[in-house]
């Protein structure tokens, strides 16, 4: 498992929250629901976006999230740094201390490739492309309808 549930957890709040980016706030309740993630987990989650400047919280009756910047500046690399750190793209997948190029373990070579595309996939694919991508394809993010 290369992302923690979190993370993907996280991933696929920021992707519904940017299908409803017209809505306004969207409650939190509302996406717990929906995406079937536990509340106080999700709270957690949204803190942590919240902390990273990439969605912007609102208290009271009409309170909830919403992406702090267009969904189109937002790279689905923002958020698995948010919410894991950079290790997926600088440690060792084995997790040997001290593996690098100097010093590489079996799978070094290989995995910096493959690190380097994941890297680089996740920095140019926009939650805007995700989201926009995931409607037309008819694929469900959640329990609920993507709607």
């Amino acid at each position: 498992m290369l992302l923690s549930r979190g993370c993907e957890y996280g991933l696929r709040a920021a992707i519904y929250i940017a299908q409803h980016e017209g809505d306004g706030y969207v409650p939190i309740r509302r996406v717990s629901d929906d995406l079937e993630v536990p509340f106080h987990f999700l709270t957690k989650i949204l803190q942590q976006l919240n902390g990273a400047l990439l969605v912007e919280s609102f208290r009271g009756p009409k309170g909830g999230v919403r992406l702090a910047r267009s969904p189109g500046s937002i790279s689905l690399k923002d958020i698995v740094v948010a919410l894991d750190g950079d290790d997926l793209f600088c440690a060792c997948v084995l997790g040997l201390p001290g593996c690098g190029d100097e010093v590489p373990c079996p799978l070094h070579v290989e995995w910096s490739r493959e690190r380097d595309r994941l890297s680089n996939l996740l920095e140019s694919t926009t939650l805007a492309e995700t989201a926009s991508q995931i409607v037309a394809g008819g694929i469900r993010i959640g329990g609920a309808s993507n709607s």
